[in-house]
């Protein structure tokens, strides 16, 4: 927690405000036996009517006041833990899009959800609680031992008996207890990967009938976290009876002593009801103590994990003295470049060398797991290079600011993304001060323009998540005008036209190249038919590339390239035979 302070400074005054207040009311809480006993010995004792009104009404008034230090020990607590949520959910998602793919690739998105929602929401009720609880039951412990030391010595040895015994309790829980508590947070995670997917496949669940199944699945996950919230709080319910035990034989010690005390005379029978009180404030405060050492157990489990997130190295920044010249002309070139995806595993791509001009538009292809998505990845950096060089317009992409480097480049990943809102939002979403010449310029390249001004609302059709109310056509349209709304650069299409037909696609491909000039374009496809009219193809097996020219020229020469060829032109004729 101690890292996580900081997320607190900026609300000090209330951190400070808080303990204050609650002083008060535990102060108020301390003093109202000591009147009571003054009520009882000298008020109903001695007929004193006047006496049991007097310190009734103060007694009530110290009530007031003690209330008003707990209302605004609540209060300032409550402020200081929202804020110190919202900043630390804040700085944690600020940090989550920073991340590179590598990063991203090492924690699964449901754990990064539990870990800025349920584990920032732990983190702020213990903060609450440490600004409430834990000032609260220390100096209500503390002040309670007083105040009854102060009524009688002799009978505070009771304390030398309960009060470790009830230490012990709390510390046995607390060493078992944070395991558990690790492990019930892991549970959260699988079970809302399990939902995460379901939901997001729910079609394909209900189209294979395959709802038993997730509902067992679901069952099971629930279940397992259901039996990891049960094992951690097996303790508490053990642990509680022995508490209670020994809260009981206190009083009961009390009790006893206290009377044998009286009849000698040595006490007051008010000062037996008042110790009684501090007996049962002080245990009191031992119980909340151990609640929130608990707590803490299962606070500091979810501190570790959202630290984890904070302490991420992000392996891909720019450097101190990056270059932040805009790119001007988006020449690329590959030399000897050697990516793996970490230390350990073997080379995906193995030295890549080839050179792009300026408005060409680049075909790759290649057998499935051959690398075609990971070299598109590396251009903007999303991964960085385990050797060699990309260059563009001559400098190192290493050498760049990586803002100026993504600003120029425009990409269209495998799977399409949309966002909930309405056609127009997802298209600005490339650029944000769009206008409306440029929406429909960039939607028409695409080739989306047509069917979105028979949508009801044309582009303020409200497409819903992920955009499930269109085809997957449709969304790859409109994937693509989002990207090319930015005039980029240089522009990479990840086979992003495999949802639509020929005609579509080549009309796509003559737009970027007759009307966005200057942008040089990458297309990975699976279709022999895309590569027929770009000007060059890189050809990749096993992260090799063992063809780069135009589609006539690895016709005639490379015999990779003419065998996909083959299979392709077979297939479409047994299809139509």
């Amino acid at each position: 927690m101690k890292k996580l302070i900081k997320y607190l400074k900026p609300y000090t005054l209330l951190t400070i405000l808080a303990p204050i207040f609650m002083l008060i009311e535990v102060v108020c809480d301390l003093y109202q036996p000591t009147l009571l006993a003054h009520i009882v010995d000298n008020g109903i004792l001695k007929n004193n009517f006047s006496l049991i009104l007097n310190t009734g009404l103060i007694m009530l008034g110290i009530a007031f006041i003690g209330m008003i230090g707990g209302v605004g020990c609540t209060v300032f607590s409550s402020l200081a833990s929202q804020y110190f949520g919202r900043d630390l959910r804040n700085e944690l998602f600020k940090r989550v899009q920073q991340f590179s793919f590598k990063n991203i690739d090492k924690f699964r998105t449901s754990s990064l959800i539990t870990r800025l929602t349920n584990d920032v929401n732990q983190l702020q009720t213990l903060v609450m609680m440490s600004l409430r609880i834990m000032v609260r039951a220390p100096l209500l412990f503390i002040g309670g031992i007083i105040m009854a030391l102060s009524l009688n010595k002799s009978l505070s040895v009771i304390f030398l008996f309960s009060i470790p015994i009830l230490i012990l309790i709390f510390l046995v829980i607390m060493k078992r207890s944070f395991p558990l508590f690790g492990e019930i947070q892991r549970r959260i995670d699988y079970m809302n990967n399990v939902v995460r997917e379901n939901l997001v496949g729910i079609r394909v669940v209900r189209s294979f009938r395959r709802e038993d199944y997730e509902r067992e699945r679901f069952r099971y996950a629930n279940s397992l976290l259901m039996n990891a919230v049960i094992k951690a709080v097996m303790l508490l319910i053990i642990a509680m009876p022995f508490f209670m035990l020994v809260m009981n034989f206190s009083i009961l010690g009390v009790l006893w002593f206290g009377g044998f005390l009286v009849n000698r005379g040595s006490m007051k029978v008010g000062e037996v009801m008042a110790y009684i009180n501090y007996m049962g404030q002080i245990m009191f405060s031992l119980m909340m103590i151990g609640n929130i050492l608990i707590f803490v157990s299962r606070a500091s489990a979810s501190a570790s994990r959202v630290i984890e997130v904070l302490e991420e190295k992000i392996d891909i920044q720019s450097k101190e003295n990056a270059d932040k010249n805009p790119i001007g002309e988006g020449k690329v070139k590959f030399e000897h470049v050697y990516f793996s995806y970490s230390d350990k595993e073997e080379y995906v791509l193995k030295d890549i060398n080839f050179e792009v001009n300026p408005g060409e538009v680049i075909g790759i292809i290649g057998t499935t797991g051959s690398g075609k998505s990971t070299l598109v990845n590396l251009i903007p950096r999303l991964y960085d290079i385990s050797s060699g060089r990309i260059l563009i317009d001559g400098k190192d992409i290493r050498d760049m600011n990586i803002k100026i480097l993504r600003d120029a480049i425009s990409m269209v990943p495998q799977e399409t993304i949309l966002f909930s809102g309405t056609i127009r939002e997802n298209i600005c979403w490339g650029k944000e001060d769009a206008n409306e010449e440029e929406i429909i310029n960039s939607a028409k390249i695409a080739q989306a323009h047509d069917f979105i001004i028979r949508l009801p609302q044309g582009y303020d059709t409200v497409i819903g998540e992920r955009g499930v109310t269109l085809s997957g056509g449709q969304k790859q349209r409109i994937a693509i005008a989002r990207a090319l709304i930015k005039k980029p650069k240089i522009l990479i299409l990840d086979d992003a036209t495999s949802a639509v037909d020929f005609i579509t696609e080549q009309k796509i491909i003559h737009g970027v190249r007759e009307i966005i000039r200057n942008c040089t374009t990458f297309i990975v496809a699976q279709r022999i038919s895309t590569m027929m009219n770009v000007d060059k193809i890189i050809v990749l097996d096993k992260g090799v590339v063992v063809g780069f020219g135009s589609h006539s020229e690895l016709l005639k020469e490379n015999d990779f390239y003419r065998e996909i060829y083959k299979s392709q032109i077979d297939e479409e004729v047994m299809r139509y035979a």
